[in-house]
């Protein structure tokens, strides 16, 4: 009897010693892995036209969560760098569309000011790498004056000048002035009117051609006395 009893103890212990090395086999629960973000800049962008009152911004997000954005993205200006880097006194913000390569464009902005711009995303998340600037709306008026001498000769030479209206608002007055490099004289103009202070030379519009549309055209001419005829003249435009 006292045998029969050891070995079914014998056995029944074994059975449990099996049990206990099954369970400890059974695998861990692998821990979770914090995904490492490249060195990367998440977003780019800069701007890719302006207006007088209006900045247009392209922007791409390289990058997905957690280590970037999805869209939609806000866009922040500010009118100084300072301001940017602090995240103060944003003057116009607007929000992208629902594409990850795209443009935004921000209205109602002073005529010719320099702004700085950031990016955020829908969370309130902001972007540590990029402050773009800085970006200028163009100035209420403005115009470009170039040159052309139409002959030359041993002690003198003709030039046709074209003003441009480069802005987006009309002109209603123009100013063409430049300065000479040698003894160059005026001696007659037609389409404008001569102001001459030694070397300087400011040739202010006619009665008749003052008024300018955008991108509108016209010009004026110049004989012009000198011992040396220049390869070229360089000309400044303004109101």
């Amino acid at each position: 009897m006292f045998r029969l009893f050891l070995a079914v103890t014998t056995i029944a212990l074994a059975g449990w010693a099996g049990t206990t090395g099954a369970a400890e086999a059974t695998p861990a629960p692998s821990p979770s892995v914090t995904p490492v973000c490249p060195p990367a800049l998440p977003i780019h962008g800069q701007v890719s036209a302006a207006t007088t009152t209006s900045l247009t911004i392209t922007y791409s997000m390289l990058l997905s969560p957690p280590c970037g954005y999805d869209p939609p993205i806000t866009v922040s200006l500010f009118t100084s760098r300072e301001d940017a880097e602090r995240w103060q006194a944003p003057v116009a913000e607007t929000v992208s569309g629902p594409e990850r390569y795209g443009t935004v464009s921000i209205g109602r902005l002073t005529p010719d000011t320099a702004y700085w711009f950031r990016f955020s995303d829908a969370e309130g998340r902001r972007d540590p790498y990029v402050i773009g600037g800085p970006a200028r709306t163009l100035p209420l008026v403005s115009c470009r004056a170039t040159a052309t001498i139409d002959a030359r000769w041993g002690n003198g030479f003709v030039v046709t000048a074209t003003v441009r209206n480069t802005g987006m608002e009309p002109l209603d007055s123009w100013r063409v002035s430049w300065q000479w490099s040698g003894d160059e004289r005026v001696q007659a103009v037609w389409g404008g009117v001569a102001e001459t202070v030694g070397a300087d030379v400011t040739i202010r519009n006619a009665s008749y051609n003052g008024t300018l549309a955008p991108d509108g055209v016209t010009t004026f001419g110049l004989l012009v006395a000198a011992s040396v005829v220049p390869d070229a003249m360089t000309l400044a435009c303004d109101r």
